[in-house]
């Protein structure tokens, strides 16, 4: 039976999770969704991650895919995936794509969301798993600042988690901004590159922090761009204030709708 690449994407709230990526003895996204695609093909079906989100870390807009016989209508997969997921995940939507897509490989431009809370209340039960409390007042002009400096190519092995050897670890940053939520107690920090290393948006804000708190110089920024390693990097923010919010491929990418 004829089988084609189907690219889902996923949504999920990170704090029952040990990650994205499937480990043996703990509960992960990509485990649940993989169980769950077998449950209704029939067979084991390996499901690929545009990136692997970290334990706690959530997402509005992962992208995912699986091979997929061609009997199933993406719009009909997306109901059925649906309806056994847990309620801790949700599958919004699904595209075929052309022959050989890879999910990690293809996508041009990945998005994430930073959110910290500003007020009092961001402590409360029912926002604090979702943003980041301030450690303290943060200037505004100095966190602008500090993402100013992080536009364009650099190396970010000074404000990434040491991972497995890379053959490089420069990345592109076409946007970093922060800028008021509409609920106006607390800020969002949106940074979209081609690449990102693991922990790095976290690194990025808790130094951006820093600076904003006046612990550490601006000049710190552009250093840490060019250092060797984190060993003089600021604690990384806390996994439960990051989303994964889009990823983006090119056009030709995506099969044709019949």
């Amino acid at each position: 039976m004829a089988a084609r690449p189907t690219l889902f994407v996923v949504q999920y709230d990170g704090g029952a999770f040990a990650g994205w990526q499937r480990q043996p003895a703990a509960r992960t996204v990509q485990g649940d969704v993989e169980d769950i695609l077998a449950r209704l093909l029939g067979k084991p079906t390996p499901v690929v991650g545009a990136g692997r989100t970290d334990a706690g870390v959530h997402a509005t807009g992962q992208a995912a895919a699986a091979v997929v016989p061609e009997r199933w209508q993406p719009r009909d997969l997306v109901r059925a995936m649906n309806a056994l997921l847990p309620s801790d995940i949700w599958i919004a939507s699904a595209r075929r794509m052309v022959a050989g897509f890879n999910p990690r490989r293809d996508a041009s431009e990945r998005t994430y969301c930073y959110r910290v809370g500003t007020n009092g209340a961001s402590r409360s039960p029912f926002r604090r798993r979702y943003e980041w409390a301030a450690p303290g007042p943060l200037d505004a002009a100095r966190l602008a600042a500090s993402a100013q400096a992080l536009l364009g190519t650099h190396s970010f092995l000074g404000l990434s988690a040491k991972g497995p050897e890379r053959e490089h670890y420069r990345c592109r940053v076409f946007e970093a901004l922060w800028m008021r939520r509409e609920d106006a107690e607390g800020l969002e920090f949106w940074i979209t590159a081609d690449r990102f290393l693991h922990h790095m948006v976290r690194f990025v804000v808790g130094l951006m922090a820093d600076v904003a708190r006046g612990r550490r110089p601006l000049d710190d920024v552009p250093r840490l761009l060019a250092a060797s390693d984190n060993h003089d990097a600021s604690p990384p923010a806390p996994a439960h204030g990051l989303f994964l919010v889009g990823v983006r491929y090119p056009a030709h990418l995506f099969a044709a709708e019949p």
